[in-house]
């Protein structure tokens, strides 16, 4: 098993992950929809489900299974991946003219948020493929 430190191979592929995943669902109207009117306990749920989602695969599927001696990376890894997402999804959005920052950024913010579930899992899936 390769070296698991953190370098720019890993951040390019989280991003195109993430950027595969998010364009599909940032064209969509049922999710520009859904962020509009999610409560924010529902947001919270998933934030919380992408990022249990993510933390399992790359758990199993990155570091197989084995973080002992590494969990700060480990969860640098994961930390990376989600905000990396969110700034892909950020960018998507803002090149489609559906991010309004500043007429509405509470909307913006959720409409980021709900698109970065999905996006997030693709971009921890292709981070993982080079990993054996």
């Amino acid at each position: 098993m390769k070296n698991l430190s953190f370098n720019l191979e890993d951040l390019i592929q989280i991003a195109i992950g993430a950027f595969a995943l998010s364009i599909p669902i940032s064209f969509s109207e049922e999710a520009w929809i859904i962020s509009e009117s999610l409560p924010a306990i529902n947001l919270l749920f998933v934030i919380g489900i992408s990022l249990i989602f993510i933390t399992l695969y790359a758990f199993q599927s990155v570091f197989g299974g084995n973080v002992n001696k590494r969990v700060n990376i480990f969860l640098l890894r994961i930390c990376i991946a989600y905000i990396t997402t969110l700034a892909v999804v950020a960018l998507v959005l803002f090149s489609l003219d559906k991010l309004p920052l500043l007429t509405d950024p509470i909307v913006a913010i959720k409409r980021v948020l709900v698109i970065a579930m999905p996006a997030s899992m693709g971009a921890i899936i292709v981070d993982g493929f080079d990993k054996e």
